[in-house]
């Protein structure tokens, strides 16, 4: 069912506000746009009808909608819930919350790391998801039988997945644990994209603090004109064309015309004009102010032993514990847990600390070994 009506809208909401949970999916286009493009919600629940919002035929006050979304005593239930959060941040200024990503509560119900959704529903229910209408356009309108078929399974299929992982979570005491990682979810700063941080995404060849300053402002500029214009960034000019700008340092259009990467038309035109402006501001700028690359270090080969012995405790602990090992550490967490006696890393902290960081200790300390028995590597603590 498609919501065409705002008298519909508001009946909807309403009963599903007064539901423990609701699940949700959203169908969005971003090929087009430096902003994803809503182009269908869908939304049910216990004894529910799965339904379907359309924000591209029907032009609906989406008040009942939001309230909904921001309704603390409803859960919202997502799979890989990010990019639908960011969609929903950026119409709304708001977070929906409180949420439950069943893909991170699979990983911390043992799941694996970052589980498609089709398996996850197989697992939990043995039904097969189709997927055919997937990469379909979400923007064109009629939306077929099978598209909507395919978007309304997702949020139905969903309940089960929720209700199956919320009662494992709880029945091993590890709902906490979730909460933790969704308050990491519903946080703005997750999401806000600075400008002026643009230039740290693009990979570029060169650390001289002064490439990196032509560097800065050039991806500023980018970034704040794609968003503007709700174009891709790539559709204003590439990542490797402003590297390629950054490092050569062009003084007129012949220098830019030079640089390979940058079409010939582009150079030429107005936006060639407001790089090379650019580029000559930011070497005039105070070097104070110019971005210093961070330099990783080379791993000391003496903590090499270190390294390689947490790296088989996590994979034992991860084992032990029936959670993805990615959900307690990171590659770079364990490097640090290596080489420093007292880090700051999550990997030690809250319910890793229990089920990781303990043994973490213990192990530095002499006061457990690894050992084999029988084939397999087990723990022995002193």
């Amino acid at each position: 069912m498609i919501i065409k009506t705002q008298n519909q809208l508001n009946d909807i909401c309403a009963e599903l506000s007064q539901k423990p949970y609701i699940t949700i999916d959203t169908e969005f286009l971003r090929d087009k746009t430096f902003y994803s493009r809503l182009c269908l919600i869908q939304l049910s629940a216990d004894d529910f009808d799965a339904v379907a919002v359309d924000p591209i035929e029907h032009e609906l006050d989406w008040t009942p909608l939001n309230d909904l979304l921001h309704n603390e005593n409803v859960i919202k239930v997502f799979h890989a819930a990010r990019q639908d959060l960011e969609i929903f941040y950026f119409l709304n200024d708001k977070i929906p919350h409180p949420i439950f990503d069943t893909q991170v509560a699979a990983m911390v119900c043992g799941y694996g790391d970052s589980i498609a959704y089709n398996k996850l529903v197989q697992d939990i229910t043995g039904h097969a998801l189709e997927k055919n209408a997937q990469f379909t356009d979400w923007s064109r309108r009629p939306l077929s039988s099978k598209q909507m078929a395919y978007a309304l399974d997702d949020v139905i299929h969903l309940r089960d997945v929720y209700k199956a992982l919320d009662k494992r979570l709880k029945d091993q005491g590890r709902d906490g644990w979730l909460k933790a990682e969704m308050e990491v979810l519903t946080s703005p700063s997750t999401y806000e994209l600075h400008p002026e941080d643009a230039w740290k995404r693009i990979k570029i060849r060169s650390d001289k603090s002064e490439v990196l300053a032509i560097l800065r402002d050039l991806a500023k500029w980018r970034e704040e004109t794609a968003r503007r214009k709700d174009v891709p960034r790539n559709r204003i000019i590439k990542d490797d064309a402003l590297a390629d700008i950054a490092v050569y340092m062009p003084k007129d259009k012949e220098g830019l015309k030079r640089i390979r990467s940058l079409p010939k038309d582009i150079a030429n035109g107005k936006a060639g004009d407001i790089m090379l402006k650019i580029v000559a501001n930011a070497r005039k700028t105070d070097k104070n102010t110019w971005p210093i690359a961070k330099r990783k270090t080379a791993f000391p080969k003496e903590a090499t032993p270190t390294l390689e012995m947490l790296k088989l405790l996590l994979k034992i602990n991860a084992s032990e514990a029936d959670v993805a090992a990615k959900m307690i550490a990171t590659k770079d967490d364990l490097e640090t847990l290596a080489i420093e006696d007292s880090p700051d890393v999550p990997a030690i902290k809250g319910w890793r600390f229990e089920i990781f960081g303990k043994d973490v200790q213990a192990l530095k300390e002499g006061n457990l070994t690894l050992g084999l028995h029988k084939g397999r590597i087990h723990k022995v603590l002193k």
